[in-house]
C-alpha cells in the first residue's frame, strides 16, 4: 500500500509539474506571437515613414511648361556656361519661394514662369529638369543650392539685363526685359530694379510671361 501511495503520489507531482511546464510553454509561445507582432509593426514603421516624408504634397498644382523652341537662340549675346549659371539659380529660386509657402498655388505659378525662363535659357540643365518633374509629380523638391541670396542675384539680373540691352538684336532685347523684370520680382526693395522694370513697362506696356510658359501649338 505505501509503495501504491507512492507512486500515485509521485504520478500527481509529475502531473502538476507537466500542467505547470505546458503554462508557462503556452504563455511564452503567447509572448512570442506577441513580440513578433510588434516587431512587424516596428519594421514597417520604419520603412514606410521616410517614403511619406520625403514626398509631401504640394498645396496646390504645378503645370509644366509648354516649350515648343527656344526662345533664346545661338544669337543671345551670352555663352552656354553662363546660360547654365543662370538657368541654375533661377530654377534653386523657383524651388525656394515654394518650399517658403509649403506649395501654396500663387507660389508654383510664379515657380512656373521662372522655370520657363531657365528651360529657355539652357533646356538640359540638371537642376532644371529635376525639379520640374519633381513638381510635375506633386512632390516637394529638395533644397537646390544657390550661389547667390535673393538680394544680390536680383542685382545680378538687373546687371545682366542692362547689359544685353546694350547689345544689338530683339532675342538680347527680349530676354533684358524678363531679367530685369524679374530682379524688381524678386527684391521689391531693391529701388533700381522697381524703377527699371517700372520705366520699361511704361515704354512699353506690361511684359508677358506666357511666351515662356505657353507655347502654341
Amino acid at each position: 500500500m505505501e509503495a501504491e501511495n507512492l507512486t500515485l503520489d509521485t504520478l500527481k507531482l509529475q502531473t502538476k509539474c507537466s500542467l505547470r511546464d505546458g503554462s508557462r510553454s503556452g504563455t511564452m509561445t503567447e509572448m512570442n506571437r506577441t513580440l513578433q507582432g510588434l516587431l512587424s509593426c516596428a519594421i514597417f514603421a520604419t520603412i514606410a515613414i521616410p517614403v511619406l516624408a520625403a514626398t509631401p504634397e504640394l498645396k496646390g498644382k504645378y503645370q509644366e511648361p509648354k516649350i515648343n523652341q527656344r526662345l533664346f537662340g545661338q544669337d543671345l549675346s551670352m555663352v552656354n556656361n553662363e546660360r547654365d549659371e543662370y538657368a541654375s539659380n533661377l530654377a534653386a529660386y523657383a524651388v525656394k519661394i515654394i518650399q517658403t509657402s509649403k506649395g501654396e498655388q500663387e507660389s508654383l505659378d510664379v515657380a512656373r514662369q521662372v522655370m520657363g525662363l531657365a528651360l529657355h535659357l539652357s533646356p538640359r540643365n540638371k537642376k532644371c529638369l529635376v525639379a520640374n518633374a519633381q513638381l510635375k509629380r506633386g512632390i516637394m523638391p529638395a533644397k537646390v543650392i544657390a550661389d547667390y541670396d535673393s538680394d544680390v542675384f536680383a542685382s545680378l539680373l538687373l546687371t545682366r539685363g542692362q547689359l544685353l540691352e546694350k547689345q544689338d538684336g530683339g532675342t538680347n532685347i527680349l530676354l533684358a526685359r524678363y531679367l530685369i523684370a524679374l530682379s524688381a520680382n524678386i527684391d521689391p526693395r531693391n529701388e533700381d530694379a522697381i524703377y527699371e522694370a517700372e520705366i520699361r513697362r511704361i515704354d512699353h506696356g506690361e511684359i508677358s510671361w506666357k511666351a515662356l510658359t505657353d507655347a502654341k501649338k
